[in-house]
């Protein structure tokens, strides 16, 4: 079995491979002051859960956004798991030509997002990530990775209303029945859910207006699910993109 990590910002998100099969997925909380032998004992834990072991763990495959918990996950796998995990970074090899200004700059994410994208949808691609940020990558009918946009995400968008004004009360998100809210909630929703469809769809035209043909676009992460229910811009949704890029990336580096 391989195991598969993508580190990010506010949640590290898990997922377990027999195979091409993906059979069990799980988060965890970021944090970056948490010791390896807490992350150790609760990814055990949860994957005992799950029906998996150590034992069965094979090889471990990680990207992340957040630097210091690479040396914290590396011993998690060194000293855990008995392995040395493939780290998704420059070298690697991923089957996608970045053309950027600079190519190091690119998330290990978004790279796993866009290999996965790529493979089981072709080009050329929209990919919406709706994680801690919201990321739109592309890719064009060559292939090639070309850059995108990145944007807070709906998530920090929310606390910040919460955080930062008086009376504004922490919501919960989920799809607004009207534009027009009757109250405060309600209008919260609204402003929240519909402005980030609006962001979506105005950044998805103006890409599609760029490039030399029509582009499938792909919504993936957390919140893809629920704003795709408000948007008819987002052809597929896959939330194990990510991770199923991880995979990918692994099997042409570990075959």
């Amino acid at each position: 079995m391989l195991l598969a990590l993508d580190i990010g910002n506010t949640n590290i998100t898990c997922g377990v491979f027999q195979g091409d099969k993906l059979v069990t997925t799980w988060r965890m909380s970021t944090a970056i002051h948490r010791m390896p032998d807490e992350y150790a004992n609760m990814m055990l834990s949860i994957m005992e859960r799950r029906g998996v072991t150590g034992a069965q763990i094979k090889d471990v495959v990680i990207c992340s956004v957040v630097p210091p918990l690479l040396i914290i996950f590396d011993e998690v796998c060194k000293y855990f798991l008995k392995k040395s995990p493939l780290i998704v970074e420059a070298g690697v090899k991923t089957g996608i030509r970045i053309d950027m200004d600079n190519p190091r700059e690119v998330g290990a994410d978004r790279i796993a997002n866009a290999v996965a994208a790529h493979q089981l949808y072709g080009s050329p691609l929209i990919i919406i990530d709706m994680g801690t940020a919201t990321t739109i990558d592309v890719i064009n009918k060559s292939g090639d990775y070309i850059g995108g946009a990145i944007a807070p995400g709906i998530y920090i968008a929310t606390e910040a209303l919460f955080t930062r004004t008086a009376v504004l009360p922490r919501i919960e998100l989920s799809l607004p029945r009207k534009a027009i809210g009757r109250n405060t909630v309600a209008a919260m929703q609204s402003g929240i859910v519909f402005g980030y469809i609006g962001l979506i769809e105005g950044l998805v035209n103006r890409i599609q207006a760029e490039l030399d043909e029509k582009a499938k676009v792909i919504g993936a992460g957390g919140f893809a699910t629920l704003l795709s229910q408000a948007t008819n811009v987002i052809d597929i949704v896959n939330s194990d993109l990510t991770l199923i890029g991880l995979r990918m990336i692994y099997n042409m580096n570990r075959p």
